[in-house]
Parts: C-alpha cells; sequence; structure tokens
C-alpha cells in the first residue's frame, strides 16, 4: 500500500499512540473533579498545553483545546464577531479558504454581518492589493489560510500583518492547520496573528483533537457553554489522552521539520517533472511558494475520482481534492477562485506526502500512472 493522502489525515504514530494509551489507561480521572484521580489528570492537561505553548513560543494561557480545526475555525469566526459585533459587523476571508472559514463566515451574513471574500491570483495566492480595498473602518476580523489545503500554495501572512499594523482594531485569523510541520512557524505565526487554528490529526496525532492560539488580551465568545472548562471559554470534559498525544506529536512533527523538507521537496520534485511530460496532464501546483508536500495536477478530461479509483486499484491512495468535500462531486474549490474552467477543475487530484514517504513509493506511483494514462488515452 502506498499512502498519499496525508493532507486529508495522517497515520498516528507510533509513540503518540503509546502516550494515548497510557494516558487513557492509568490518567483517566475527569480534570475538573476535587480528587486526587482528577487532580492527576489536570497536572497532564496543563503540563500538555504548556508544552504545546512553548513549541510554538507562545503562553499557556493562549492555548485553548477543541475537537479539530472544524471547530477551531468556526469558533473564532463566528465567537469573534459576536465579540466584537458592537465594534462593527465587517469580515474579510479569503475566497480560497477551507469551508470550515468561509461557510462560518457566510452563515454570518444570515446573522447580519456583512462578508468579502478576497480574490487570489491565477496562481493561488491572495491578492493583497485587492484585499487591502476591501479593508472599511467597521471591518473587525480577517481570516486567510497559511497553506491552501487544495493546491499547498503559500499565503503572504508576513505581508499582511505588515499591513495590518495600524490596524489594531481587527483581528488576524490564520488556519494553521495545514502549516504546521511543513512551514516555518515565523511564517504564519506573526506577533501580529491574534487567533491560529490547528488539528492534531495533521501531525500525526489522533483524531479529535486540536487546539486554538488566541493572544493574550483577544476576547472571544465560546463556542460551547456549560461546565466552563479552559478557562470558561470552551465548555466539556477535556480529552486529556487526547491532548497529550497530541503536545507528543507536535514535538515529534517539529523536531524533524529541517531534514522533512528537504526529503518531501525532493519526492515532490520528482514527481512533478515527470508528469509535466505528458501532454494532457496540468499541473495546478507551482513550484515556489507552495508547500513541499502537496502536488496537485489533472488528467484533460478524466474527472478526478475516475483518477482515484484507478491508483486504489494499485493500492496507491491519492485523493480529489479537500478530503471534506470529495465525496460531494464538488470541483476544487480553490481551482475555480483561480479562474480554472469547471471542467479542467473538475479533473484535479492532490498528491499529499509525508516524511514516511520514500523514494522508491514515489518510482512506484509514477510507474501505475503511465498505465493509467495509457488506459485513459480514449477518452483524453
Amino acid at each position: 500500500m502506498i499512502y498519499f493522502d496525508n493532507a486529508a489525515t495522517t497515520q498516528v504514530y507510533p509513540d503518540v499512540l503509546k502516550t494515548y494509551t497510557e494516558v487513557a489507561t492509568k490518567i483517566w480521572g475527569n480534570p475538573s473533579s476535587l480528587h486526587n484521580l482528577g487532580s492527576q489528570a489536570s497536572r497532564v492537561l496543563e503540563a500538555s498545553r504548556k508544552q504545546i505553548a512553548d513549541l510554538l513560543g507562545k503562553k499557556s494561557s493562549e492555548i485553548f483545546f477543541t475537537s479539530g480545526g472544524t471547530e477551531g475555525d468556526n469558533w473564532v469566526i463566528k465567537g469573534l464577531a459576536f465579540e466584537r459585533a458592537r465594534l462593527g459587523k465587517h469580515i474579510i476571508v479569503s475566497s480560497i479558504e477551507h469551508p470550515a472559514v468561509k461557510e462560518s463566515a457566510l452563515w454570518l451574513k444570515t446573522q447580519g454581518f456583512e462578508i468579502d471574500l478576497a480574490p487570489v491570483t491565477k496562481e493561488g495566492f491572495l491578492d493583497l492589493a485587492k484585499m487591502a480595498e476591501l479593508i472599511r473602518p467597521d471591518t473587525i476580523l480577517i481570516s486567510v489560510m497559511a497553506a491552501n489545503n487544495e493546491i499547498g500554495s503559500i499565503q503572504p501572512i508576513k505581508a499582511i500583518s505588515d499591513l495590518l499594523a495600524d490596524k489594531p482594531t481587527i483581528s488576524l485569523h490564520v488556519d494553521a492547520v495545514q502549516a504546521i510541520g511543513k512551514m516555518p512557524l515565523s511564517d504564519f505565526l506573526t506577533d501580529r496573528v491574534d487567533f491560529a487554528t490547528f488539528s492534531g490529526h495533521k501531525f500525526h496525532s489522533v483524531r479529535g483533537v486540536g487546539f486554538i492560539y488566541a493572544k493574550e488580551g483577544k476576547k472571544i465568545s465560546p463556542l460551547l457553554t456549560g461546565g466552563g472548562q479552559e478557562s470558561d471559554k470552551r465548555s466539556t470534559t477535556e480529552n486529556v489522552a487526547g491532548i497529550a498525544a497530541t503536545a507528543k506529536a507536535l514535538r515529534l512533527a517539529l523536531n524533524q521539520f529541517e531534514a522533512g523538507q528537504s526529503r518531501l521537496l525532493a519526492m515532490k520534485q520528482v514527481i512533478a517533472d515527470e508528469l509535466s511530460q505528458y501532454s494532457d496532464v496540468v499541473i495546478f501546483s507551482q513550484k515556489s511558494n507552495f508547500l513541499p508536500n502537496i502536488l496537485t495536477f489533472g488528467i484533460k478530461n478524466i474527472r478526478g475520482e475516475v483518477t482515484v479509483h484507478a491508483f486504489e486499484k494499485h493500492q496507491i491512495y491519492i485523493s480529489t481534492t479537500s478530503a471534506c468535500s470529495s465525496k460531494a462531486g464538488k470541483a476544487a474549490g480553490t481551482l475555480i477562485a483561480m479562474g480554472v474552467s469547471q471542467k479542467i477543475a473538475q479533473t484535479a487530484v492532490r498528491i499529499s506526502l509525508d516524511e514516511e514517504n520514500d523514494m522508491s513509493e514515489v518510482e512506484q506511483f509514477l510507474t501505475i500512472f503511465k498505465q493509467v494514462y495509457a488506459q485513459t488515452q480514449k477518452v483524453r
């Protein structure tokens, strides 16, 4: 089996799974309980929070645990909107955001907010000048992902931070789900970023655990109310075992960052160079300013799901675009926003590599690709 769908989810590291199992088995008290078992769980919870904060160069009080990226994005977009509605009701998000951000923003329109979608270039990068033109006196939030989940384009978070340097009334949110472990922290977690979203299963932790960074002093309304956990900002009993596992996974991901980048880029480059030799292949992920692990392409006149299943027959697993929308059969929203035609966008498939992959798998993929390409000749 060859697994090239790591942008959708990653395999849990053995050491991470070991941490999860040990904590779930030995530290099973409710961290809100007053007795000793609760105190043990609370200590593990806070130690994990501190480890994550230290790894990110932030304060423990700025880290809040969630169930993953979707909840985190929903919480920041909606929670900030309602917290600051008295100051303004205008929000800007990029046109290539993950549905968790974009759909949350569009839902806010039904609650009386005004939403602008900032356009991107034909290469998939935020058009900074056009976004600047959208800023108004009543703008309260701008949300731009660090790196796009469908094609891997890295967004200009540093430039956005500079643009907002003299606009303290505008909060800046970064969806960092795809970026962590694949980009330097300083490229997307600048001092100007007020909120950032992370999801554990994207960096080899267990599913169902994530966290947000919320800068000290920045207020946000709770999405979940009830027992008052997470400093009364996110009520529900914390998944202590999952949180401890996520802290371990984040440490491992960041420790191997530099060594992993060169390996990922080398594998991606081999695939891109080979695919570019085929006349009916369109490559959507360019070479510069893209994540080293994501390569998106299409075979002309062949729908993405057809290509995915053709590789699946050989136990090679790739994706159409976003795993969240692939079953719906939707064309890649990012490509549509870039001006790619619906017909071409529907051909898109995504390879997303991981440090666990190797060049032998790349060679096997390219061998099978040659067969798939030949089999589709009549349709093309």
